[in-house]
């Protein structure tokens, strides 16, 4: 993956943080996408990486950030969409605006950032696309149907693009984690609690850990070691797929 152009959206942080270090570890041109400049751009000096910020739930954004890349190193080899965010309520009381932003997040961005990303690579006739999804894109939980719902869309992007990217040496797949150590997990732990009217250290163990077989957290480093086998030529042969980093909880 020497020289190879990653764009990584989320990059500032979490798993998008540890999988922009990963492929840069291994030789990749890192871009980093975040919305927040002041994390993104010290998560872009810590790693050696190009920082660009980007409200991606804005269409016109994500059409510059993939032309910005282009500009600066000219292509885009990978795409990891790795960028979200959740809002925990039930659906009655489910805010309209900020389903909205779900889908246009955690959806309609990746749509977008493959399409304009997708002319360099079948020219180049190799690329990788690496989606980001959840283990809530296989089961649902409650209170999450914004998130849920977007991730479920995901799944079906990354099969349709698979299907199309084939020929062009275009590989699209999907890593559906469970819980992983991130501070958007460690964030909802309060409003999980309040949502369900537990204690807080019980959202952990009744609910995060429940249905696992690994009683643990997953780490972010889990996450970005799938996305750089993905992203290799020893995983040429694999696309269409979702793979699950889950403990087990889609096992039973």
């Amino acid at each position: 993956m020497q020289n190879k152009v990653a764009v990584v959206t989320g990059g500032a942080s979490g798993i998008g943080r540890a999988v922009a270090e990963k492929l840069n570890e291994l030789g990749c041109k890192v871009v980093i996408a975040d919305f927040n400049p002041e994390t993104g751009n010290a998560a872009a000096e810590a790693i050696g990486a190009t920082f660009i910020q980007a409200d991606l739930s804005d269409a016109e954004q994500c059409r510059s950030l993939i032309e910005q890349t282009a500009k600066l190193h000219g292509s885009v080899d990978i795409l990891v969409n790795n960028a979200g965010f959740q809002h925990i309520s039930p659906i009655e009381d489910f805010p309209v605006d900020q389903w909205n932003k779900l889908l246009a997040v955690m959806l309609t961005a990746p749509f977008l950032l493959m399409r304009y990303s997708w002319p360099m690579m079948k020219q180049n006739r190799w690329g990788r696309v690496i989606n980001i999804a959840s283990v809530h894109a296989m089961v649902a939980s409650p209170f999450k149907a914004g998130y849920i719902s977007a991730k479920h869309g995901v799944i079906g992007l990354t099969k349709t693009a698979a299907l199309e990217g084939g020929e062009f040496g275009i590989t699209v797949n999907a890593i559906c984690p469970a819980y992983v150590r991130t501070p958007l997990v460690e964030n909802q732990i309060a409003d999980q609690a309040r949502t369900r009217g537990i204690k807080e250290d019980q959202v952990v163990t009744d609910v995060m850990l429940k249905n696992a077989a690994i009683k643990k957290l997953i780490e972010p480093e889990e996450v970005a070691n799938l996305v750089a086998f993905l992203a290799s030529d020893l995983a040429s042969s694999i696309t269409g797929s979702s793979m699950t980093i889950d403990s087990g909880w889609t096992a039973q």
